[in-house]
């Protein structure tokens, strides 16, 4: 398997609105992040993926772009970013951009040319169907977001394609100027000087041919048309093409979003020979805990399905093709509150939970917030809430009968904003993001949990990251160490063994806060034993054959 920095790297997802205040405004900023890069450099960090800066409306928090080659002012200037990039390379840390070119925002000079006629030269560049005979909607397809997935358009008297917000139609990729017109975009980012890109739903710009109807669940207005634009039929040729015109020239970083994705076309996806893109972000792991009906749907995580779902993921990568590893981003809750625990055993299991993922073979993504241990937030009303999902969501499940309570319960656990309140830095007022009233309400709990308090302890989650992201530097066997699941039936614990060039990791992640016995299968032999990590204070030359674990209790050892 061929090394690469990209594989070596811990990535750092910021979500610029929520990072850092510069200015007083109540809204993170390009400068914002640039205060904070000796942070990022002492927690480790490598490389930094970058949420949205483009000019946008904000309807959907920047994944709404008006203009790909501008800078929304809210968070600075195009010299501000050409600061950052700088100083990001200047302390030998990496850049990488969010790319949306699935969709626009409406109020993109394309579109607005789009809407205009149906002669327009840029009328192409989206996706158009005439009303149905009774004047309803091309296809039944629901928008990801609710409601149907067309827009009546009043000038062309006709519908547009729009997968998520109404203010998101999507680019028509059938057209090979509009393609071309992307790539160019993409190679005036790339000739700047960024590493990469991480590319929002990239497996949807592939639709099906005639945009056939979906199948609707009873009780539905509208249908999930995903099987028509997940994996669609050109979506390798599509992007073999950008790789070929577009990213071949640079030695750069690819990471695509991919809702649906399976594990056999990840694969095709990733396989270094294919050129496509280096790794995806799949999501059956973060989808284990919805219930028949979708997100707002609770379940419990049942850990043998976690152990089932991540071991696939892993042995189907593990040859070919190369997995990004994460709990968190700005679309999920917080992972600890979700998986972990976030009262009694906060720290305890936020380690675990890293240890678990960080161990594994891939390249880590650590979410603003998650090396400190944030929580998701409960406001009380809906009107603290400024996600569009979770706005949307609340209307429709009031509609269809849902009590307030149960509807608040459902937002409290999976709502986007749980991953979106401000960057918690001190317990001053504001949390030290901002002096002033953030955009979104802060977590009230910031006043324990920040930055400050964690760098300052050296028990803290914070340094337990650091140790992680310097084990994996210093261990080619974490970084390309085959991946084998031990332990599979076993209902509290997540164990397994890496192995590399005659050395093995072994590492044991108790989920729960009960005491499990752990016993080391009998295949597996040593002659020496070395404790890299543990979230607690242990007698480090007790037998490893068998013993209880502490409730969420986390253990790494190099085994020779």
């Amino acid at each position: 398997m061929k090394h690469s920095w990209w594989k070596e790297s811990v990535v750092y997802q910021i979500y610029p609105r929520s990072f850092m205040d510069s200015n007083g405004d109540g809204i993170g900023d390009i400068q914002g992040i640039i205060m904070k890069l000796d942070y990022l450099k002492e927690l480790g960090i490598d490389t930094i993926w970058l949420s949205p800066v483009y000019q946008s409306p904000n309807d959907d928090n920047g994944y709404d772009i008006s203009h790909y080659q501008k800078i929304m002012a809210e968070f600075g200037t195009m010299k501000d970013w050409e600061e950052l990039l700088h100083q990001v390379h200047m302390r030998e840390m990496k850049l990488i951009m969010d790319l949306v070119v699935n969709h626009t925002s409406d109020e993109h000079g394309w579109f607005v040319q789009a809407k205009s006629s149906k002669d327009n030269p840029y009328r192409d560049y989206y996706i158009w169907r005439d009303p149905k005979d009774d004047g309803g909607e091309p296809n039944n397809w629901a928008s990801n977001f609710g409601g149907s997935a067309w827009e009546y358009n009043e000038q062309t008297e006709d519908y547009y394609l729009h997968l998520f917000s109404k203010k998101q139609p999507d680019l028509n990729w059938e057209n090979e100027t509009l393609r071309d017109e992307i790539y160019s975009m993409m190679k005036w980012w790339l000739d700047k000087g960024i590493d990469g890109f991480r590319m929002d739903v990239i497996n949807f710009i592939s639709k099906a041919e005639g945009l056939p109807d979906g199948e609707k669940k009873p009780g539905r207005d509208y249908a999930s048309g995903s099987k028509h634009y997940r994996n669609g039929p050109k979506i390798h040729d599509y992007l073999r093409e950008m790789n070929q015109k577009a990213l071949s020239h640079f030695d750069v970083m690819t990471v695509g979003e991919m809702p649906g994705v399976t594990p056999e076309q990840a694969k095709d996806y990733t396989g270094e020979e294919r050129n496509e893109l280096n790794m995806v972000f799949q999501f059956e792991h973060v989808g284990l805990d919805n219930g028949p009906n979708g997100k707002w749907d609770l379940k419990p995580l049942d850990l043998m399905e976690l152990k089932q779902s991540l071991s696939r993921w892993q042995y189907a990568l593990g040859e070919n093709g190369w997995n990004s590893l994460y709990f968190n981003n700005h679309d999920q809750p917080r992972s600890l509150s979700r998986f972990g625990n976030d009262g009694k055993y906060r720290i305890e299991s936020a380690k675990m939970l890293a240890t678990l993922l960080h161990m594994m073979k891939g390249t880590p993504f650590v979410y603003q917030g998650e090396e400190l241990g944030m929580t998701n937030v409960q406001f009380e009303s809906i009107d603290s809430y400024k996600d569009i999902e979770t706005i949307q969501a609340y209307s429709e499940l009031r509609e269809q009968g849902w009590s307030e309570e149960q509807v608040m319960e459902s937002i409290h656990q999976k709502s986007r904003d749980n991953a979106r309140t401000p960057m918690q830095w001190n317990a001053e007022e504001h949390a030290g993001f901002s002096t002033t009233e953030p955009w979104l309400a802060l977590n009230p709990n910031y006043k324990f949990i920040n930055a400050e308090s964690e760098i300052s302890n050296e028990e803290s989650i914070f340094h337990y990251y650091k140790q992680l992201i310097q084990l994996r530097r210093q261990n080619d066997l974490i970084v390309y160490g085959d991946y084998q699941l031990i332990l599979e039936e076993e209902p509290e614990i997540f164990a397994y063994v890496r192995s590399y060039q005659g050395k093995r990791l072994l590492v044991i992640c108790n989920f729960y806060d009960q005491e499990p016995a752990f016993r080391l299968p009998r295949e597996i032999h040593f002659m020496t034993k070395q404790l890299l990590l543990c979230n607690y204070k242990i007698d480090e030359q007790a037998s490893i054959s068998e013993f209880n674990l502490q409730p969420y209790e986390a253990r790494v050892y190099l085994l020779n």
